[in-house]
């Protein structure tokens, strides 16, 4: 099994492996590199050059057998991360989109390919909900995280394991499945096999890219939460008054309780766990000194968060 070090030619990997080509990327970095090493590479472009080669060996390996060094830049893979999500949602759904649509042509008497494409649809509205709910919720907290600016150690590591267990690409082998038994082209396959063919990429890109997020993402937050329990005084205390601030989180769980959902019901809405929604209410009711519902009900109102006919009085 072949591991790259910081004395390889980057040229050189991606000849011997394509599929790096979405890695390199998603570090903003761009060809005309000529011979340089990947640590020549990684100081030009401000990368953690430990963090560069853990990803790429991740990548490389499919995710098995991880090898990573043990200076990781947290930061960095959760930038890495956020571009991957980037790069997900502004080029590569829509880009096969419109492939899917030139390929099988979309009017009213072929229902097969309305089918197809409302399928297709459904399924980016799927990821898009999967990853908005990483850039809002798990995200921010990483890199609150990594500052040390959080006020308690939240158990997001339980969030980022539930939230990969209704996996992106189960959706798209079906899709898979139904282009392949079910679609009839009168004209050439070229197009059809071609969208078919990136359909097949996407899979494994997502795949890997969940396993990225459920191995070395989830250990590099474990390892930097145990530190700050181990140590508490590494953590910067807030002042008073960002104390007040909630986060957009915390807006949508008052949402929630003043409509009147349970903890349960707002868990399944907010794709959480019930642990981390007690979290985010004990932390408001700590920030607002509001502890009934009724309080909050009023808060809610005031700051404009609902309107007074949504609320469940």
């Amino acid at each position: 099994m072949k591991f790259y070090t910081k004395e390889d030619k980057l040229f050189e990997m991606i000849c011997s492996d394509y599929q790096l080509l979405n890695v390199i990327s998603r570090f903003k970095i761009t060809l005309g590199f000529g011979e340089k090493n990947i640590e020549e590479i990684c100081e030009e472009n401000s990368i953690d050059c430990n963090t560069f080669l853990a990803i790429i060996n991740f990548t490389k390996n499919n995710g098995e057998n991880i090898w990573h060094l043990n200076d990781i830049s947290l930061q960095t893979l959760c930038d890495y991360l956020r571009q991957s999500h980037s790069y997900y949602l502004d080029f590569l759904l829509p880009s096969i989109r419109r492939q899917l649509i030139e390929a099988i042509g979309i009017f009213p008497a072929n229902e097969i390919a309305g089918l197809i494409l409302k399928f297709y649809d459904e399924y980016c509205i799927e990821v898009q909900k999967h990853l908005k709910i990483e850039e809002k919720e798990i995200f921010p907290y990483v890199e609150k995280l990594i500052k040390g600016e959080v006020e308690t150690i939240e158990n997001y590591t339980n969030d980022i394991t539930s939230l990969h267990r209704r996996p992106l690409d189960q959706k798209l082998s079906e899709l898979k499945k139904l282009i392949i038994k079910y679609f009839k082209s009168d004209t050439n396959n070229y197009l059809i096999n071609s969208v078919l063919y990136n359909i097949f990429l996407l899979e494994e890109d997502l795949i890997c890219h969940s396993k990225l997020e459920t191995q070395l993402f989830l250990e590099e937050i474990k390892k930097l939460e145990n530190k700050y329990k181990e140590n508490p005084s590494l953590i910067t205390k807030k002042s008073s008054e960002e104390d007040i601030i909630l986060s957009d989180r915390e807006k949508d769980v008052i949402i929630c309780v003043v409509k009147g959902l349970t903890n349960k019901a707002i868990a399944e809405k907010l794709f959480i766990s019930v642990n981390t929604v007690t979290t985010h209410r004990r932390n408001i009711a700590k920030k607002l000194n509001i502890h009934s519902s009724a309080g909050l009900t009023i808060y809610a109102i005031v700051n404009n968060l609902v309107d007074i006919k949504d609320v469940n009085i």
